[in-house]
């Protein structure tokens, strides 16, 4: 299996996204939407290369859309770098 880590920006994003989905959606639908991320994560570090790249965002990030929720990350030798989980939030500010 492949290596990911997670930015400490993509860390507060995932508290942020499931701290949303308890008052929103209760604790169970946050959980699960939670463990979709890792899933994912899981997926990226296996393939990155599947996910398209968004170099007009941001030069060397790939997206990949997991939910309502994007995940940016960049791939540095071998190892994919998960950069921000972001929503309809402002893009070019947040990244």
């Amino acid at each position: 299996m492949a290596n990911y880590r997670i930015s400490e920006d993509a860390k507060k994003d995932l508290w942020r996204i499931y701290r949303r989905g308890v008052l929103e959606f209760g604790e169970a639908q946050a959980d699960r939407y939670f463990e979709a991320f890792f899933e994912r994560f899981d997926e990226l570090a296996g393939q990155p290369h599947m996910y398209p790249a968004v170099d007009d965002i941001r030069e060397g990030y790939r997206r990949s859309v997991c939910g309502v929720d994007s995940i940016y990350f960049r791939i540095v030798d071998g190892t994919v770098d998960v950069m921000r989980i972001l929503g309809q939030q402002d893009v070019e500010r947040s990244l």
